[in-house]
């Protein structure tokens, strides 16, 4: 299966201690760049998200957003945790003893202190845990909708595939007559500067001048890379570095192609072929 860099998913979750809110998306990157977005009460979680994430994406700039809604207070009247309390109260004469001239906890602070009010207090073993599971859920959406946009990236790819060896098999039984016949007006010109047609000097700079301007070598490679190319797409996986490569490759074989073009068919197939090449570079840009 191939994948796409660009992917999103998000999930809710409902919890006695509130509502429980997460977001994945992504956008291309040449590795795997996680960042986070998560409120105080889950930032305890923010290792095994990492972990969670990088064993399902292996590559993209990823956004992980996490929030946490919590429920609102019950109508009854709220209890103090006793077992707290006397924890507080033991540590405030620890630290008086020590130092007298420190000030005593105020009631405002004991009020505020996380966990002193029986209806206030959350596990935070279970909110990492309902944050993983959720976490996990959206990763298999993430991971569905990042493939299904890699399925229609490789459609697209292979429909240039089909396109451009169109344009090889089109140019190609052209070639050889196109090349004869500039050879020959070549001659033709040579013999008009030198004045003989058996000079060994003309001979050699033909021989030489139809070797420099043979394109056979780079139908064949271009024939080979796009071989290439279908193999690597229907090998799945992560493909988008080797694809990347072979584009360079594809690229240079259609510029030499340009180059050593002597008639107008092949330079116009050249072009076409470096349009081609193009787009499916833009493609590849996204794929993992």
């Amino acid at each position: 299966m191939i994948q796409s860099m660009t992917g999103y998913a998000a999930k809710t979750r409902d919890l006695d201690a509130g509502s429980l809110s997460l977001e994945l998306k992504s956008v291309n990157s040449r590795f795997l760049d996680i960042h986070f977005r998560v409120c105080e009460e889950l930032r305890q979680s923010e290792p095994a998200l990492r972990e969670a994430i990088a064993a399902r994406v292996g590559r993209g700039k990823v956004e992980c957003r996490v929030y946490f809604m919590a429920a609102a207070r019950s109508a009854r009247q709220p209890e103090l945790n006793g077992e707290l309390l006397a924890q507080l109260a033991a540590l405030d004469r620890q630290v008086r003893d020590r130092l007298p001239e420190a000030r005593p906890l105020g009631v405002g602070e004991v009020l505020r202190w996380p966990g002193i009010l029986g209806d206030e207090a959350l596990d935070p073993e279970a909110l990492a845990a309902a944050v993983l599971d959720t976490a996990r859920a959206a990763l298999d959406d993430f991971a569905a909708s990042r493939a299904r946009e890699g399925e229609k990236l490789r459609a697209i790819i292979l429909e240039r595939v089909v396109r451009m060896r169109e344009l090889v098999a089109a140019v190609a039984p052209h070639i050889p007559a196109a090349q004869a016949a500039f050879q020959e007006r070549l001659k033709q010109r040579l013999v008009d500067a030198i004045g003989s047609a058996d000079d060994e000097r003309i001979r050699q700079e033909v021989v030489v001048f139809a070797a420099r301007i043979d394109v056979a070598e780079e139908l064949a490679r271009l024939v080979t890379h796009l071989d290439e190319v279908e193999r690597v797409l229907k090998q799945g996986g992560a493909v988008g570095k080797r694809l990347d490569f072979l584009m360079q490759e594809l690229n240079r074989e259609a510029n030499t192609l340009g180059s050593k073009s002597v008639v107008s068919e092949v330079s116009q197939t050249a072009m076409d072929l470096k349009l081609l090449i193009e787009q499916m570079r833009e493609q590849v840009q996204n794929l993992e």
